[in-house]
């Protein structure tokens, strides 16, 4: 073993334990620290016995352990946690030397740190890794950002340690991490990540919901449709997965999933997502349906005593049930276009708000392989933004136009028949909403505005003058001509 670790990292939980064992894997000496050295000398006798692994005890011998610059890379829970280490390791750090935060942190926390540890002369790196715990051993998407002048100390065991997609020749080469964008990019990016992970994932448990409780299909037989879908663009991580579950049984030979209590729990990142758009203000409105799908789930006791006194329409289907399965695909093709179209558009607002200089062809690339939104048409994103850099929407691009356009007829057909039918589809009607909304010329927000006028006093624009002036109507004849301040929240 050599007598300086390459790298040191914080925290034995699930994520921690195999990132280690994956970058020793890769030729790097790993230092493993926890708060309870007990839980270090477990793994060093256990799944690191015989590797490159040495343990700390404490944050001095963590530290003395390390080669110049000294890495440390923290993989503990967001928050005050992160802040409690920054906070012991400082006091034994050399300007130049590196902290890193793989946790799932919030953006605006990584900003902060950015900004007080280069005060110190300490940089920092905030960088999401996606994954979970198969990923973190065998190669996780890492998202890196912070303080650029890090990346060069931290880029061979970051990019050795990651995902890969195949090149030109087919070769398994090109790492799914790259450096993001100065202070906290790295982190936002997973977080509309985490985003779009969460409305894939309740577009999936629409599309089940709907073989299940209205074409009546049975657990084996939603399994095959699953299983063939993931034969087609729909090819990726989620679905592979869940078509595992459907053919996995209990002890009692019965499918598993559906002795599951439909409560969903969630860890916050989707909501961050959803009330970032609000602040940025970007239509993110499927991933906001899909938080919200979770909060309704977690209403397990009021949605049992509304399902006893509130009915619905008699469930009823009477069409070709293989048409509908088909339709149902494009379906969720065309809603998971949106999704990512909106995260994107998230991402590219965020860029203008923060400055930072995003490559988006490069964040598909990143989220290609090793992560929980890995998926075929990743790669027709890339292809996208490296045909135009400045695409303002993925619907815009030629092949999402349509791909989406394309699917819409099923697509509408499925969303009216789970209305029809009193079936709750939020993320699929949602992103149908915001696909009718965003090819519409002329949406109805001139009354709106005319309604804001009427009560407040806050203005319109014409479309008979130019944009940037505006005019305040006296509706009633008693109000006056003095009008509100035009502002935009």
């Amino acid at each position: 073993m050599k007598d300086k670790s390459d790298i040191g990292l914080v925290g034995l939980a699930v994520m921690g334990e195999n990132l280690i064992l994956n970058m020793e894997s890769k030729g790097f000496t790993v230092t493993a620290y926890n708060r309870s050295y007990e839980k270090v000398e477990k793994f060093l006798t256990g799944r690191a016995e015989g590797k490159n692994i040495r343990g700390a005890r404490d944050i001095e011998e963590l530290v003395a352990s390390l080669e110049s610059p000294r890495k440390i890379m923290l993989m503990v829970k967001a928050g005050q946690p992160v802040d409690d280490f920054i906070e012991q390791l400082v006091p034994h750090l050399d300007k130049g030397d590196i902290i890193i935060d793989g946790g799932n942190t919030h953006y605006p926390d990584t900003n902060r740190r950015v900004r007080a540890l280069a005060e110190k002369g300490i940089l920092f790196v905030g960088s999401g890794v996606s994954g979970g715990e198969e990923g973190a051993l065998k190669g996780p998407s890492i998202m890196p950002g912070g303080a650029k002048d890090a990346w060069p100390a931290v880029k061979d065991i970051f990019q050795s340690i990651s995902a890969k997609v195949a090149d030109d020749n087919g070769e398994l080469t090109i790492p799914c991490c790259d450096w993001v964008g100065d202070e906290g990019a790295g982190h936002f990016v997973k977080m509309v990540h985490n985003g779009i992970e969460y409305g894939d994932m309740q577009l999936i448990c629409e599309a089940y919901y709907l073989m299940k409780n209205l074409l009546g299909m049975d657990a084996d037989e939603i399994h095959q449709v699953f299983a063939q879908w993931n034969e087609t663009e729909l090819d990726s991580y989620l679905v592979e997965i869940t078509r595992d579950i459907f053919a996995y049984k209990d002890e009692n030979g019965e499918p598993l999933v559906e002795k599951i209590l439909d409560t969903a729990g969630q860890k916050g990142t989707g909501k961050w997502t959803g009330v970032t758009a609000l602040d940025l203000g970007v239509p993110l409105t499927l991933i906001a349906e899909s938080v919200f799908a979770r909060c309704i789930s977690a209403q397990k006791a009021q949605r049992v005593e509304a399902a006893k006194k509130i009915n619905g329409p008699q469930i009823a289907f009477s069409g070709d049930k293989a048409a509908f399965i088909e339709d149902l695909r494009q379906a969720l093709l065309a809603s998971k276009i949106v999704s990512y179209a909106q995260g994107y558009e998230l991402m590219k607002e965020a860029a203008k708000e923060f400055d930072w200089q995003l490559n988006y062809g490069g964040i598909a690339l990143m989220w290609r392989g090793g992560c929980i939104i890995r998926s075929a048409f990743l790669g027709n994103i890339k292809a996208a933004f490296d045909t135009n850099p400045d695409l303002n929407n993925l619907l815009l691009d030629d092949y999402f136009c349509k791909t989406v356009t394309d699917a819409q007829t099923g697509w509408r057909n499925v969303v009216g028949q789970a209305i029809a039918n009193g079936l709750a589809v939020p993320c699929l009607s949602a992103a149908l909403t915001y696909f009718d909304g965003f090819r519409t010329e002329r949406l109805p927000a001139n009354l709106l505005q005319a309604q804001r006028d009427f009560f407040g006093a806050h203005t319109y624009e014409r479309i008979d003058t130019p944009r940037g002036e505006f005019f305040h109507t006296n509706w009633t004849g008693r109000g006056g001509d003095t009008a509100s301040t035009t502002y935009d929240v």
